[in-house]
């Protein structure tokens, strides 16, 4: 048998897969085998590393060298170099550390400096498609001395109460207190269920599935945990089916879990039995909402139910259920196996532990990231996202998608915990962190999230479903350049009244967005309405181009571009556009080399 002298890690989460990577590990197939290095070399297709802006990603093991942006055609010299020669491929080579020198470990750059991975702590490590790797970086073994020991269930659930984590994935609800409500609670035939929320519809969020993909076992040995834990008998992980990646390695782990005696009838040979099953959503958001997704595993359409009776009495078929989303269950064995006072021991008083982010917008190192709670929000931007790109100002962040708020740039210090983003009008959410720069409309982007939630609406309450329609009516008013000051504070009005009447909590935290850019973004509000200008130069109706006599040259590159021949002039003469044939998408400007054109 031949010994493992190397590993290649190759990124096969959805964003390199994008990238081209499955093919960058065919090429490594063939030229190691080739080379005559199959045995001896190791390829992994594992999940997401993180930095999803070097991706594609390779990683050699054990010396740890980290490949980014890598083709295809790069496979050659990484095999011929690196692994023949043992020579680092420096040209391959592009990341920062301290003082932008380039370094070839992910653990030396400045975006990993700053994280502490719990959840995250097997993705990009093994491969997710081997449970004998998974047992190998102790997984099973919190399932395993639960069941050897026959631990109390109520000790479990103790030790997940103490450890402060809670749910990732909204409102951050106790976990430990969930799972007791669970444990309490009477069924009429003995039959609970438990359940994971996979439906990740955030726009720009990505944490649940990239770690379906890059470590699903986690999931499954924490859903049966809580299973043992709650008295639960069957469980149901509802994904989005737009996660192909995280459905065909869940049912890969699934059915290896079964293999091993892990997952149903006398798991390791003791009298508890479990099992999971997937359920696929059909991407519609409301069914994040943890009463419409039971419905919707059901059979029927995703409707959100009145609460109470809340789902740890009656869930699933009108039985108790326990329900956390996936984030949540990946931080259960790190507790149970490193003790719940490690966990208490990061963070803050109230919010423990870490919290995983995707991090986008417009900022230079997007990708995934996973930080101790009460992180400071200039941290994350300008030390892990490494900052605005391009010389621009940064202006903005929004963190918990469509239900959360934007924090403005003079709150850039703020402590990301729930309490703080709750103090100042923002929430938590699921984890996405969308950053935005000056040439962001405070306006337009209120309008975008709330344009979402109108598509998105169930339909079922009335307050969700006229009230976001007339709220996005309003903005697309004041957008187009047709608002009054009057308009403003119905909007207002109308946020107050939606988020005291809406059934669930998807229609009650649609008008954060709004609310949160009316509080520190107004003075955009009233430029739109009163000025009938758009001060970031976004909305069309308020924005007009120019061309300065002085610094044009007359190129007529401007001229060339122009898609509704707006603009006419004389080579070497300064050109003159057309307002009433412009259609504002700003190529003219694009293509002007001596700032010449401008727009206001």
């Amino acid at each position: 048998m031949s010994v493992i002298r190397s590993h290649i890690m190759v990124c096969c989460g959805t964003g390199c897969t994008s990238s081209e990577s499955p093919k960058i590990a065919a090429a490594f197939e063939e030229q190691l085998a080739a080379a005559g290095l199959s045995e001896e070399i190791k390829l992994v297709r594992t999940g997401c590393f993180g930095l999803c802006a070097a991706g594609p990603i390779v990683m050699v093991f054990p010396d740890g060298t980290c490949y980014s942006r890598v083709t295809p055609a790069d496979v050659t010299d990484i095999v011929q170099e690196h692994l023949i020669k043992g020579r680092v491929v420096e040209r391959l080579l592009h990341m920062e550390g301290d003082g932008g020198d380039t370094v070839t470990s992910l653990s030396e750059t400045q975006f990993y400096k700053h994280q502490t991975r719990i959840a995250l702590r097997n993705c990009g490590v093994i491969d997710p498609e081997s449970i004998d790797e998974y047992i190998g970086s102790d997984g099973y073994m919190a399932l395993g001395n639960i069941l050897e020991n026959k631990v109390d269930p109520q000790e479990v659930i103790d030790a997940i109460k103490n450890s402060g984590l809670r749910g990732r994935g909204g409102a951050g609800f106790s976990t430990g207190l969930k799972w007791q409500f669970t444990r309490d609670a009477v069924s009429p035939d003995g039959i609970k269920y438990v359940a994971c929320n996979a439906d990740e519809g955030d726009p720009g969020a990505f944490m649940d599935r990239s770690v379906l993909e890059g470590d699903p076992f986690s999931v499954l040995e924490a859903m049966t945990i809580a299973a043992y834990a709650v008295g639960g008998t069957q469980g149901y992980i509802y994904v989005r089916a737009e996660y192909p990646i995280a459905i065909n390695r869940l049912e890969i782990a699934i059915k290896q879990a079964r293999e091993y005696g892990l997952l149903g009838k006398n798991i390791l040979g003791t009298d508890f039995s479990f099992d999971i099953e997937l359920r696929l959503g059909a991407g519609a958001f409301v069914c994040g909402e943890e009463t419409a997704l039971m419905t919707s595993i059901e059979g029927h359409r995703g409707e959100p139910r009145p609460r109470p009776p809340f789902p740890a009495s009656k869930g699933l078929w009108q039985r108790p259920t326990l329900l956390n989303n996936v984030e949540t269950y990946a931080n259960i064995t790190w507790i149970l196996n490193n003790g719940w006072e490690k966990f208490a021991a990061i963070g803050t008083e109230k919010s423990k532990g870490t919290k995983v982010f995707a991090l986008g917008g417009k900022i230079t190192n997007t990708g995934l990231v996973e930080i101790p709670m009460g992180t400071t929000l200039r941290t994350v931007v300008e030390d892990i996202g490494g900052g605005v790109p391009g010389g621009k100002k940064f202006k903005a962040a929004q963190t918990g998608g469509p239900s959360g708020g934007c924090i403005p740039a003079e709150l850039i210090d703020t402590p990301i915990d729930y309490e703080s983003l709750t103090a100042i009008g923002s929430m938590m959410g699921s984890g996405g962190l969308i950053v935005m720069d000056e040439d962001n409309c405070m306006v337009d982007i209120a309008k975008f999230f709330l344009e979402f939630c109108v598509d998105e609406s169930c339909g079922k309450c009335a307050p969700c479903r006229i009230g976001t329609k007339r709220l996005y009516d309003l903005l697309c008013k004041i957008t187009d350049g047709n608002g009054t000051l009057e308009d403003i504070d119905t909007i207002e009005e109308l946020c107050y009244h939606l988020k005291e009447s809406a059934l669930c909590a998807l229609g009650q935290s649609a008008p954060n967005p709004v609310l949160s850019t009316l509080k520190y973004f107004r003075d955009e509000y009233i430029a739109h309405v009163v000025d009938k200008r758009c001060p970031a130069g976004v909305c069309k109706n308020l924005v007009s181009f120019h061309i300065d006599p002085d610094k044009c040259k007359g190129c007529t590159l401007c001229a060339k571009n122009c898609p509704a021949n707006a603009i006419t002039g004389a080579i070497r003469a300064p050109h003159t556009i057309d307002t009433s044939k412009c259609i504002k998408c700003g190529v003219c400007m694009s293509n002007c080399h001596f700032d010449a054109i401008s727009k206001g």
